[in-house]
């Protein structure tokens, strides 16, 4: 990609240029390995296509979760050891492989020598450095510990990602063998059922109703697979469009509350989330009404999320945390309010939400390996049924004719 870019060289000769470069990071690295400074860059083509396919390459363009758990870590340890903060980045930088984490590493690293602090530095990247993380590192900067700070944020940032990990892996195997199964049943659709559709029509005998549907979805899909492929792909876009939108998030997070299995394990994954932050960012030094306002949005459910607001407010007005979680047990089980209100009593609030979030991951991890137990008889069952329903509809127009025999 070209970049028109201004930049100082020799300390005082600022110029302008035209540079291809993967990205501004990339061009900032360039630049200062060569001893210049980079002041702007934009893209030498700014056309609407151009633009748009930037944007969508960004996608895929990434900074893995990992890799910014690593880097919190590595920085409080180093910072601990006594290396200043710069010094600090610059190792890192050397390190990482990300070619865009690298280049944000010597952004933000640039700004500190320029006098930012480490926490305004990050803001610049909100993708990157999410809420949570800025406000440790400034609350960290404020109280004097930014390595315990970070050391906090990256260990927060490790539960969560082994957290979703699990859950993630549970939903692997299920999701896999529905792909397979459907793509397997359109094949057939395709494929096999003609075969037998005609020599049912040779017969000209009367058909049952399932097989009059197995019939019409065979067709559809043989003659009009256009239409079934754009019938999915519009159904697959309106469904991500509906589940982003108010009405649809509001409709998902109702639904998850009340089926039966599901339900129990959102509220335990909510309460580790949920007192594994509020315990980090306590510990770090901040606020409780700013704790609370980030825990709002590292919970999705909107249930939740109005939970913690009404908590945000009471706090405000000098009412007790607590008092707000034991009312709400339909929700937050009973045990988060009780350590709450000991935490509140004896002033180790933080110790006591990690050992709240430790209890509820540890009860997280053992559910979705009993799920992922439950789930194969369950998948059984409805591979049956549906290879049931199919034998029934072939195997029925047969019996016909040979009953007419």
């Amino acid at each position: 990609m070209k970049f028109k870019y201004k930049a100082i060289r020799n300390g005082n000769d600022i110029y302008e240029s035209v540079r291809e470069s993967a990205d501004k990071f990339s061009l900032n690295s360039e630049l200062k390995s060569e001893g210049e400074t980079l002041i702007s860059a934009t893209p030498a083509d700014s056309s609407s296509f151009a633009v748009g396919f930037r944007k969508f390459s960004n996608i895929f363009n990434t900074v893995p979760v990992h890799q910014r758990i690593i880097f919190a870590k590595n920085l409080g340890a180093m910072i601990k050891a006594g290396l200043s903060i710069s010094k600090a980045l610059s190792v890192l930088e050397k390190q990482i492989q990300n070619k865009k984490f690298k280049g944000i590493i010597s952004s933000v690293n640039l700004d500190i020598k320029k006098g930012k602090s480490l926490s305004d530095a990050l803001k610049s990247y909100p993708n990157v450095f999410s809420e949570l993380f800025i406000a440790m590192a400034k609350a960290g900067e404020e109280s004097g510990n930014l390595a315990e700070s970070l050391r906090n944020v990256g260990d927060q940032m490790e539960g969560t990602y082994k957290l979703k990990s699990k859950i993630r892996g549970a939903m692997m195997y299920p999701s896999v063998i529905l792909i397979i199964m459907l793509i397997v049943g359109i094949l057939m659709m395709i494929f096999v059922v003609p075969g037998i559709i005609a020599t049912f029509r040779d017969l000209n005998t009367e058909l049952p109703a399932s097989t009059n549907v197995i019939i019409a979805l065979s067709d559809f899909f043989k003659y009009h697979y256009l239409a079934a492929l754009l019938i999915i792909i519009v159904l697959a876009i309106v469904g991500y469009l509906f589940a982003l939108s108010k009405v649809g998030k509001r409709f998902f997070d109702t639904l998850i509350l009340r089926l039966p299995v599901i339900s129990n394990l959102s509220k335990e994954i909510n309460s580790a989330r949920t007192a594994r932050t509020l315990s980090s960012l306590l510990s770090s030094g901040v606020p409780f009404a700013e704790a609370i306002t980030i825990i709002g949005n590292v919970v999705q459910n909107s249930y939740f999320k109005n939970i913690l607001l009404d908590a945000k407010a009471r706090v405000e007005k000098g009412e007790n945390i607590s008092a707000v979680f034991l009312e709400n047990t339909k929700l937050y089980p009973i045990f988060l309010g009780e350590m709450i209100n000991v935490g509140e009593e004896t002033g180790k609030m933080p110790e006591m939400l990690m050992e709240v979030a430790l209890f509820y991951e540890e009860s997280v991890d053992q559910k979705t390996k009993d799920m992922s137990t439950i789930i194969e008889p369950v998948l059984m069952v409805l591979i049956g049924a549906a290879v049931g329903f199919f034998a029934i509809s072939m195997v029925t127009p047969i019996y016909s004719v040979m009953d007419k025999i």
